[in-house]
């Protein structure tokens, strides 16, 4: 009988996150617990607190690993083409989705430890939205709106339409709206 290979390290973290990820979205971060994570990679608790030293910091690292999957989506050109393929790249992917969607509301709830990286991920998104929509439709942009006020409504656009689209995916097309929204903000009609 083999004596079975241990993975490396960054692969078994890989998988840790990729799990947690899963089990972050199906239930929440309260509802999680690191035996259901361990579990998924077969591993113990213990084995798992080796690589993260605590659900808290799983939690954070889950979420930094699902802002570097959108950040692939993007190629830099232009800021609303990226935004439009990356909701459509999204679309493909609800786990991911959901994560996202339960954990930021669920961040709002007292002594959340994702609280804090929430708010400083939205400040920084629309600070970076705002800048390079300035750059493209320029402030105000042809909508007669200004590069902040774009920006945020962009934001709460694609959250929203995330929402909706978990709860009725057959309604509920995320990629069109999009879309629209951004043609609206290059001032086009709908």
């Amino acid at each position: 009988m083999t004596p079975r290979r241990r993975a490396q390290p960054e692969v078994r973290r890989a998988e840790i996150l990729t799990a947690a990820l899963e089990v972050f979205s199906e239930r929440g971060y309260r509802g999680a617990s690191l035996g259901k994570v361990a579990e998924r990679v077969g591993l113990t608790q213990q084995g798992v607190l080796h690589y993260f030293h605590s659900k808290d910091a799983l939690l954070i690292e889950v979420l930094r690993l699902r802002d570097e999957i959108d950040v692939r989506e993007i190629d830099g050109s232009k800021r609303l083409d990226d935004i439009e393929r990356l909701v459509a790249g999204n679309a493909t992917k609800p786990g991911l989705i959901q994560s996202f969607t339960v954990l930021s509301a669920e961040s709002v709830t007292e002594d959340h430890p994702a609280k804090q990286y929430f708010v400083d991920r939205y400040s920084d998104v629309r600070a970076k939205l705002t800048m390079s929509l300035r750059t493209e439709l320029g402030d105000p942009g042809p909508s007669g709106l200004s590069a902040e006020e774009a920006a945020t409504l962009l934001i709460a656009v694609m959250d929203g339409l995330q929402l909706q689209w978990l709860l009725q995916p057959e309604d509920v097309d995320m990629a069109s709206l999009v879309q629209a929204f951004t043609r609206v903000l290059r001032g086009a009609a709908i």
